[in-house]
């Protein structure tokens, strides 16, 4: 008698040793039939069962019962996070565990362009199929209140990059992230300043490298044209400045500038105003910055597009030889006028 107890101990031991030698060798096994670029999405307060229920009926999951509770013994089972989850071939029902509870999500990607002003983040935000939109500011000077920024306007503040997010990430997130890098950069920039910039704090800085931003096409000239501004700043000359002029003109900007746009004098004018514009213009990238906080040496007052369509600029020291590369840029592109 007691042969066969011990005897039918030995079969059950066996019998659960090799049961769980095979949860084992199923929970390492590459799950078969995930299909290229599958992707499972977890909502908010989805339950791991009901997540492994969508992956069975998709045919990726086989025995989900089973997953959920070893889930449940090892405790993951209440702790995965939503998201959107890619199953790249060959992962096992173990590895998809640990990607749910780790959060391990498809980030998305969302640029914002040197230059683009607050207008034109704020479409890139509408256009975009993965940002959660919350924010109903349509201009800068509302969004700076909405967000609560400490500055009346929030033109130029977000720093040109790109920033990788989950899926339904709200917009004021993201915002808030680009904020706060262009608030990291512009003190950095402004603690590496060259001496004597007659520009009184980071902010005015900010500003000088908008401008600087939306007139250099070519990287090399970022700081040659901002040095022409500090000059005519430290002078007291106006800037004159083209993209002010645009920029002040808004929507009513069509793609050319008259005599009589530069006559009509606005806040950002600086045809008509002396000093800076109260606001940037755009947001300046780390170029413009370092640009404008250590801008090129040298005499120049005034610069004008050479005329041979590749964006660079001929500078002068002289208001002679400034008309006299006026003339030579009106005779390079007489053609295309």
């Amino acid at each position: 008698m007691r042969r066969a107890v011990i005897a039918a101990l030995a079969v059950a031991v066996v019998a659960t040793v090799a049961g769980l030698a095979a949860i084992h060798r199923f929970l390492d096994a590459p799950l078969a039939g995930i299909p290229q670029d599958y992707v499972v999405t977890v909502a908010p307060g989805d339950s791991l069962r009901t997540v492994l229920q969508r992956l069975s009926g998709d045919g990726v999951l086989d025995y989900p019962r089973l997953v959920f509770w070893w889930a449940r013994l090892d405790g993951t089972a209440g702790r995965i996070k939503a998201g959107e989850y890619a199953l790249p071939g060959g992962t096992s029902p173990r590895q998809l565990l640990a990607r749910l509870v780790a959060g391990d999500v498809i980030l998305h990607g969302l640029t914002l362009v040197e230059g683009w002003t607050v207008r034109e983040i704020l479409a890139a935000l509408d256009g975009s199929p993965v940002v959660q939109r919350t924010l109903a500011a349509t201009d800068a000077t509302a969004l700076a209140a909405e967000l609560g920024l400490p500055f009346a306007s929030a033109e130029g503040l977000f720093f040109p990059d790109t920033y990788r997010f989950p899926r339904g990430t709200p917009d004021h997130v993201l915002l808030r992230q680009a904020y706060d890098q262009m608030q990291r950069r512009l003190d950095a920039a402004w603690q590496e300043r060259a001496p004597d910039l007659p520009l009184r704090d980071a902010y005015e800085l900010l500003v000088l490298a908008s401008i600087v931003e939306r007139e250099a096409a070519v990287a090399a000239e970022r700081p040659l044209i901002a040095g022409v501004f500090v000059r005519r700043l430290g002078l007291g000359m106006r800037l004159q400045a083209d993209p002010t002029v645009i920029y002040g003109m808004g929507t009513g900007y069509q793609g050319n500038i008259s005599r009589g746009d530069l006559q009509r004098d606005t806040p950002y004018n600086t045809y008509t105003r002396t000093g800076l514009p109260p606001t940037p213009i755009g947001a300046p990238g780390a170029a413009a910055l370092a640009a404008a906080a250590r801008p090129a040496e040298g005499d120049a007052l005034y610069f004008v597009a050479t005329g041979r369509g590749d964006g660079t600029h001929r500078f002068s020291a002289t208001l002679d030889e400034h008309n006299a590369a006026v003339r030579a840029f009106l005779k390079a592109t007489a053609g295309n006028r």
